[in-house]
């Protein structure tokens, strides 16, 4: 029997258009779990704040309920669906009133653990809709690749370098 290697939080009737949530999304799918949280709290959009915290409650789901590690994790799907539609009046002059819709959306997040399965799956974006696409990852060349672009962008350089980190206090 296969082991269990997904976990996903969902958000409903959260107070924004579903396309303005799309837009994060669509910049998260299929990406590490502290990669997320660092392009989502440097995105200046107003959806960035929800889908933060959705990503960090699956990301709590998975480190309590299922004992996952945080930096095995991807985001396998994303999704985000229209809610209602809350609508209201404003009164205007003489005696006329305007409409207000307040659109809402529903965002569900799906983390799934790669430790655990040599194969994770990604929702890719077609012409035709969203299309459900097996990937085969060794999860080792996998682990080697992420610390070979971490070296080779520096991120990691002082690390390995020998060199003592001094902060600058100007």
């Amino acid at each position: 029997m296969e082991p269990e290697v997904e976990v996903y939080a969902l958000g409903q009737h959260i107070c924004m258009s579903a396309h303005k949530a799309r837009r994060v999304i669509d910049q998260i799918r299929g990406r590490p779990y502290d990669e997320i949280l660092m392009i989502l709290e440097l995105m200046p959009y107003r959806a960035c704040y929800p889908i933060f915290k959705l990503v960090y409650s699956a990301a709590a789901n998975a480190t309590n309920n299922k004992g996952f590690n945080k930096t095995a994790l991807i985001i396998s799907q994303a999704e985000v669906n229209e809610g209602t539609v809350v609508k209201k009046l404003k009164p205007r002059a003489r005696g006329r009133s305007y409409p207000i819709k307040r659109p809402t959306c529903h965002i569900t997040i799906v983390l799934q653990d790669i430790s655990k399965d040599k194969n994770f799956y990604i929702w890719l974006r077609k012409k035709g809709g969203w299309i459900y696409k097996e990937k085969y990852i060794d999860i080792r060349e996998k682990y080697e690749y992420f610390l070979h672009e971490a070296l080779n962008r520096g991120r990691m350089e002082w690390a390995n370098s020998g060199y003592e980190v001094v902060w600058d206090k100007k």
